[in-house]
């Protein structure tokens, strides 16, 4: 039996960076590079897979990328041409896939595949910086439409027995994603506050944990940091897949200011 994997919320920064110039401080995005390519030496052994959920696919049900390879799928736009051209060719993996269905299913979850969809840029541009080499088989997880946090923290306690078979589970979104304040000075206090809270949060007990992510609307500055909260749901499922696990801060930084943070989860 495998290792049992820790379970990763991440920041996947801005469009195609750092491939591409986005026009983001270059020395905020480094640090977040150096955090992404240091991401396999947290695991204990090679994973035998990786699970992605991203805050930029959402479907009706959650669905799985059954693909055995996915292609591309440029989900941004206004990029330099060069940004349509990158490639991260990491095989799919139909098995998993089919698993991550089965497991849901026990648990009393719908879900559904789909076989055409390509990897978006919550996938592609993290991982191109942590496994360059695209070798290890990965399969994308969509969140849930509605976007109820209960839900995903309970797709997440689902696919816990994954850990235990060498998948490492990643979330992949943005701990603070106002779009419209980024660029703001006077929004950094927001995003501050709304970071101490997520800190507090995450290193809590389990249930403590797990309640106050069901209710992360009423944290402070909660909807100046995210009017919309796709890119903090992935986090949800990190925690309910982490069990009784703790959680820890192993990367603060910032983008335009603004503070984001990654969370781990492991025993």
């Amino acid at each position: 039996m495998s290792a049992r994997m820790p379970v990763v919320y991440l920041p996947h920064g801005g469009g195609p960076w750092p491939f591409v110039d986005v026009g983001l401080p270059p020395d905020e995005l480094r640090s977040l590079a150096e955090y992404l390519r240091g991401l396999p030496g947290i695991l204990p052994a090679p994973p035998r897979a990786l699970l992605v959920l991203s805050a930029h696919w959402e479907a009706p049900v959650p669905t799985v990328m059954s693909a055995p390879r996915p292609p591309m799928l440029y989900d941004y736009y206004g990029f330099p041409p060069r940004s349509y051209t990158l490639q991260w060719p990491a095989p799919g993996d139909p098995t998993l896939a089919a698993h991550v269905r089965d497991l849901l299913s026990r648990a009393g979850l719908e879900s559904d595949e789909d076989p055409s969809r390509g990897f978006d840029h919550g996938t592609f541009i993290p991982m191109m910086l942590s496994w360059p080499q695209a070798q290890v088989p990965t399969v994308q997880l969509s969140l849930q439409a509605g976007l109820d946090p209960a839900a995903h923290l309970a797709l997440g306690r689902a696919l816990a027995p994954l850990r235990d078979e060498g998948v490492f589970i990643i979330g992949s979104g943005l701990s603070y994603h106002n779009l419209r304040a980024l660029q703001d000075p006077h929004a950094d206090g927001a995003a501050q506050a709304f970071d101490t809270w997520l800190a507090q949060t995450v290193v809590a007990g389990p249930a403590e944990r797990d309640a106050r992510l069901a209710d992360w609307s009423r944290a402070p500055a909660a909807r100046l940091a995210h009017p919309r909260e796709e890119h903090l749901l992935p986090l949800m499922v990190a925690a309910g897949a982490a069990g009784t696990d703790h959680g820890s801060l192993p990367w603060r930084g910032t983008l335009c200011g603004k503070r984001i943070s990654a969370v781990h989860f492991a025993a």
